[in-house]
């Protein structure tokens, strides 16, 4: 495959590796720059369109691993691989969890360099008219959060298959909504959507319920019924809290998703139901099955595709259209006059931390709106007290951190010989002939720790060791 120009980035405070890749992806035709630090390289991705990102761990100024979920934000946001001079299995484990392309050892050859870039631009050539086509049916999913993106994508595509699916979040993040939309979205939105609640069916009932039962099979069944599972045929069969399934339910429920075939109670013959399976749940459903509470056959089967509803406290640039849809929808709903929100109130609501998450905003709202009664406007003394109360804590404790950061002492101590141009070290800003001078007092105000050192001057562990060996200043 012929991989045309891309635009490349490179993040390592090692200058050597940074030119050496720079010289080797662009001779293969494409466009590569570098940054020595965290910092320079964000500023570089928040003014610039990169395909791939290369990026270091262990910056002066911050971890790569850390600063991926900013990169990613961004709507353009590059593939990224990460690369690292360190064994860190955990880091790998991280970067995977976030969604990186690749993993790579700095200590690895040229070629696994260029054959993951070639891999990633591969990909990202192939999911560029797919991010384009992110136009779905929607309704009620409300949000331009990179979160909420990754959930619509995923949406997109379970939508065009069968498989399972197992949205997972906290009460409140709206899984129903996305499964929903998984089923708007897919050859089966025409037929029924049949949402079983397995928090609220009776144990006695559950099978009766599910499978349906013929008449006479026990002493109130004096006709037969259809189960849910039957009413779901050619659509979609959505368990809730499929966590509180009993256990033996569980093991009959497997047959019917293998071969869509069950026998309703007291019948002796079997019927058959097409239906695609969508379940969700709020419970640890691994630690589930850990604790005897849920089959590990069943947990599998149901759990072939993995969604996971962010909580609002991740998303909260999203809270502003949340308000917006919500009052909106009020105003048509119950025909009553819109509020306006204060920038205060929405402050207020920026700053809590949402349990209750969508529902709780929601709740919230209304409350707001029923305490202003005939106020036209929203403040923060409309909103319920816990939020009022947890905010001004929050504040306070904010503040008291502060004070304590500002009174610390300077992380090169009391030393005299420390000078205060030491608080923003930089090489770059001492002429050639204060060199050795800037490193004698580095070392000394560092009080001879190398990551103190590589710290404070933004120096690279190799580069600061040849600079001691060259002035013959001491290490331990």
């Amino acid at each position: 495959m012929i991989i045309n120009k891309a635009k490349v980035l490179i993040i390592d405070d090692d200058i050597y590796i940074c030119r050496l890749l720079v010289k080797r992806f662009n001779k293969m035709d494409h466009e590569a720059d570098y940054c020595l630090t965290l910092t320079k390289g964000l500023e570089s991705l928040s003014t610039n369109e990169y395909d791939i990102l290369f990026l270091d761990v262990n910056l002066p100024d911050g971890n790569g691993l850390e600063a991926i979920s900013t990169i990613k934000d961004n709507l353009s946001a590059p593939e990224i691989i990460i690369m690292t001079g360190e064994d860190a299995p955990e880091g790998a484990d991280i970067a995977i969890k976030a969604r990186v392309w690749d993993y790579i050892q700095k200590s690895g050859s040229y070629k696994e360099f260029q054959f993951s870039l070639t891999r990633a631009l591969e990909y990202r050539r192939q999911k560029q008219p797919l991010a384009r086509k992110i136009d779905i049916k929607r309704e009620s999913i409300i949000g331009k959060s990179r979160q909420i993106r990754d959930c619509l994508e995923k949406v997109l595509k379970t939508a065009g298959n069968d498989v399972p699916v197992l949205i997972s979040g906290q009460t409140g993040t709206g899984k129903e909504l996305f499964a929903r939309a998984i089923h708007e979205n897919s050859r089966r939105a025409k037929h029924n959507f049949i949402v079983v609640d397995c928090a609220a069916l009776p144990e006695h009932l559950v099978e009766s319920v599910l499978f349906g039962h013929a008449k006479g099979a026990f002493t109130s069944a004096d006709s037969n019924k259809t189960g849910l599972i039957k009413l779901a045929d050619k659509g979609t069969l959505f368990l809730d809290e499929v966590g509180e399934l009993p256990i033996d339910i569980q093991k009959k429920f497997l047959r019917v998703l293998q071969e869509k075939q069950f026998r309703p109670v007291g019948s002796k013959n079997e019927i058959s139901s097409n239906f695609r399976l969508i379940a969700a749940t709020h419970r640890n459903l691994a630690n589930m099955v850990e604790q005897k509470q849920l089959r590990e056959d069943f947990y599998f089967r149901i759990a072939s595709i993995l969604i996971e509803i962010p909580p609002l406290k991740d998303r909260k640039p999203d809270i502003p259209l949340l308000v917006e849809h919500h009052m909106k929808r009020k105003t048509k709903l119950y025909n009553e006059p819109s509020h306006k929100v204060s920038q205060q109130f929405m402050e207020e609501l920026m700053g809590y931390n949402w349990p209750g998450n969508v529902r709780e905003l929601f709740n919230s709202l209304d409350y707001a709106s029923s305490d202003a009664f005939r106020d036209s406007t929203l403040f923060p003394k409309h909103l319920p007290d816990h939020i009022r109360t947890f905010n001004i804590k929050n504040r306070i404790k904010q503040q008291k951190q502060s004070g304590q950061s500002n009174v610390q002492q300077n992380p090169c101590g009391p030393m005299p010989s420390c000078n205060t141009s030491f608080n923003k070290l930089s090489l770059k800003d001492h002429i050639e002939t204060t060199k050795q001078k800037y490193i004698t007092e580095l070392w000394h105000c560092a009080q001879g720790d190398i990551k103190t050192a590589c710290r404070l001057s933004g120096l690279s562990r190799g580069h600061l060791y040849a600079l001691l060996k060259q002035y013959s200043i001491k290490t331990p």
